[in-house]
């Protein structure tokens, strides 16, 4: 009894340091220094929120479990070292059942807790809308992206990064970055399709990134709910000039959305763009030669 006396006194002051440590920290350290998130504004889209809280609190078990294991390390350096005078190998043991059962619980019960929670968070970020408000294809290519705005039938082409001659070393000019326009607070689905390699569509803040595989449409659903530009970039290496695969994602008003539209449609980009210049041609299917000719 009194030992858990001990104990309870012991951890007040501990409960009432971590409660004014964690009532201090700023949305950058709340969320573990993830992009996305700025004092006093909302979170990029309706995902970071959860995307930020599972990697947070993963990492707060994972720092737990790394001092507590380091603790033990040290303690076990300190207490069993080798004394002045001793000599010879310490008394060896073979188990400790307790030991053992502690050593196989605990990894277990972490392993099934992370899963649980990334499949409950997986299940929920997948999720495709049932009625989006706005539908867009986005087609990546060596090396830049296409974007298809299939409702309203307008497109966009885009051009890899180019180099600005007039501005410091290594600087692109941003005017001929591809720019995905979304209006704020739409459901939005993206069609995400690939012309020619595997490539990764990720926009930075939106802290989710998606593989676009050659011949499959991966989708992913959004609620933008910041307006602002984000940066975004191709996240799998697909070939030489990969690093200027980049692309911006403008979250503007519905207004400035349907300006931007119209804009599109007034420079002569109506209809859709395709896939008919994929180098995938040679995939076997109903349309493939079957023999040589003249044979």
């Amino acid at each position: 009894m009194r030992k858990n006396h001990r104990l309870r006194w012991a951890a007040i002051p501990i409960a009432a340091s971590l409660a004014i440590v964690l009532a201090g920290c700023s949305q950058a350290q709340l969320h573990g220094y993830l992009p996305g998130f700025v004092e006093g504004q909302p979170a990029v889209t309706n995902q970071t929120e959860r995307v930020a809280g599972l990697w947070t609190t993963s990492w707060i078990v994972l720092m737990i479990v790394g001092l507590i294991t380091w603790g033990l390390t040290i303690w076990a350096v300190v207490v069993y070292r080798r004394r002045k005078g001793q000599t010879g190998l310490p008394v060896q043991l073979r188990y400790n059942m307790p030991i053992e059962i502690f050593y196989t619980v605990v990894p277990l019960i972490l392993v099934v807790g992370f899963f649980a929670f990334t499949a409950r968070d997986q299940a929920e970020i997948e999720a495709r809308f049932d009625a989006p408000d706005v539908k867009i294809q986005v087609i990546g290519k060596q090396w830049a992206w296409d974007f298809n705005y299939i409702d309203e039938d307008v497109y966009s082409v885009g051009i890899q990064g180019q180099p600005d001659v007039e501005g410091p070393a290594g600087s692109l000019v941003q005017s001929e970055i591809p720019t995905l326009v979304l209006p704020v607070g739409k459901k939005i689905e993206l069609a995400l399709d690939a012309r020619d390699v595997i490539h990764s569509f990720w926009v930075v803040d939106f802290l989710y990134k998606k593989d676009m595989i050659p011949g499959k449409t991966n989708y992913m659903s959004v609620i933008p709910e910041r307006i602002g530009t984000y940066a975004g970039k191709c996240a799998e290496l697909c070939g030489e000039y990969h690093s200027l695969m980049l692309f911006n994602v403008e979250v503007v008003s519905e207004s400035d959305y349907d300006t931007y539209i119209d804009s599109l449609r007034a420079a002569g980009n109506d209809g859709q763009l395709g896939l008919e210049y994929e180098r995938n041609q040679n995939l076997p299917g109903t349309s493939a030669p079957t023999e040589q000719e003249g044979n």
